[in-house]
């Protein structure tokens, strides 16, 4: 069911998050396009546990090209209290924070979906730089039962220049 005006139905996570298996590295599959990621190929996100109370974000990707210049940004993700790990506020410019709502999750951990309640943001996430068209399409089904616009997902090019 896809909601119309959807900024007024609540997003909902998954039920839980482990943290320490959430950290690690993630591969962009697809994500839609924003103004802060425009020209990039090759996204990475990592997460890191710090003892600061804070999970350490380090977004990297490669600028207008798979073997363009890396251009990086490492930010903060706060956890959202009493939300069991699946919502966080992220940081990368002091004082804005954004909502990052893990909103599916693999029970291996080789997939996530993150978004916001607004659904102006989206990104499908893997453990490695391809994921199955089968994996990807059931995702996509869960994500259009949220409320998100499927039609303006751009697929992340991960065929990199090593």
């Amino acid at each position: 069911m896809f909601y119309a005006g959807c900024n007024s139905v609540p997003l909902e996570t998954v039920k839980s998050v482990d943290l320490p298996r959430y950290m690690g590295k993630w591969y962009e599959i697809a994500s839609f396009p924003n103004r802060f990621q425009k020209g990039c190929n090759c996204t990475t996100a990592e997460y890191e546990l710090t003892d600061e109370n804070y999970v350490r974000v380090t977004n990297t990707c490669r600028k207008d090209s798979t073997g363009g210049k890396i251009s990086q940004v490492v930010g903060k993700a706060f956890i959202v209290e009493g939300r069991n790990n699946g919502k966080l506020k992220v940081q990368f410019f002091w004082p804005f924070k954004g909502d990052y709502y893990i909103i599916d999750l693999s029970l291996d951990y080789d997939y996530a979906a993150v978004g916001n309640p607004g659904r102006k943001y989206l990104w499908i996430l893997s453990r490695t730089p391809f994921m199955p068209d089968s994996v990807y399409n059931s995702i996509l089904n869960r994500v259009k039962d949220k409320g998100f616009d499927i039609k303006n997902l751009v697929k992340t090019n991960q065929n990199c220049d090593q």
